[in-house]
């Protein structure tokens, strides 16, 4: 079994934030997702562990999980690369999302206490404050408390787990950047709110569901605009006339 060194040790604890394995995959799949690095390219454990501060062990863990989450292959003797991410992806993901959070929202509408609205409607007011002066990343951290605290009324740990594990294959920050999102946000968040507190379990998840996929559209505008697929269909564009030649 593989160990960390006495640094990766050190820093690991100075960060206090998570293991660095997962450091690792957050910042590599940023990189994979934002076009920086793209498929086919091989990802040298060495460069990682530079970037990241981290010693090679850490840092080829934290490819073996971007493996396990399919963004990354391990080719026998040249080592990790890139693997294909499609349009179709990004929509399987998002669809997942909006099953599990769509569920613990209808959950939520049949248990829901008037204390928990209240959090939920001073997490509201905070986000249109942070909306109003610009703050990108209070942004981001209040949509996630916002159904952070929709899935603890819900009472369903194992559906939470099942959707952090979901929602972690896309980082944190194209969340905030999807075109869109805020301003829709500002209007399904209290839509979502008024289910919960009138108890309807069926628009609840129904409006969370429909919350949930449109981002998905959202998100691949965003991705398109950055060139993520350009030069793959550029090559599918040049290839199809001699492929259809005699």
């Amino acid at each position: 079994m593989a160990t960390y060194d006495a640094a990766d040790r050190r820093r690991e604890r100075a960060r206090g934030r998570q293991p660095l394995p997962m450091e690792v995959a957050g910042h590599v799949r940023e990189l994979i997702l934002s076009g920086e690095v793209r498929p086919g390219a091989f990802l040298r454990v060495e460069r990682i562990a530079e970037a990241t501060g981290v010693s090679s062990t850490p840092a080829r863990e934290g490819l073996l999980v971007l493996r396990s989450e399919g963004l990354v292959r391990l080719v026998p003797r040249r080592g990790f690369m890139v693997a294909p991410f499609t349009r179709q992806d990004v929509r399987d993901l998002f669809w997942a999302q909006a099953q599990l959070s769509g569920q613990l929202a209808a959950r939520a509408a049949r248990v829901i206490t008037p204390e928990q609205i209240g959090r939920l409607e001073a997490v509201l007011e905070e986000f249109q404050s942070a909306v109003a002066v610009g703050e990108p990343q209070h942004i981001t951290a209040l949509g996630h408390r916002f159904h952070r605290e929709i899935n603890l009324a819900a009472d369903a740990r194992r559906l939470a787990l099942l959707l952090r594990s979901v929602v972690r294959h896309l980082p944190d920050r194209f969340y905030a950047a999807i075109e869109g999102q805020v301003a829709a946000t500002r209007t399904e968040h209290p839509e979502l709110v008024e289910a919960l507190r009138g108890h309807d379990a069926h628009r609840a998840g129904e409006l969370m569901r429909e919350h949930i996929l449109a981002g998905a559209d959202r998100l691949i505008e965003v991705l398109e605009e950055r060139g993520m697929w350009r030069e793959r269909e550029d090559e599918t564009a040049q290839e199809g006339p001699a492929a259809g030649g005699g």
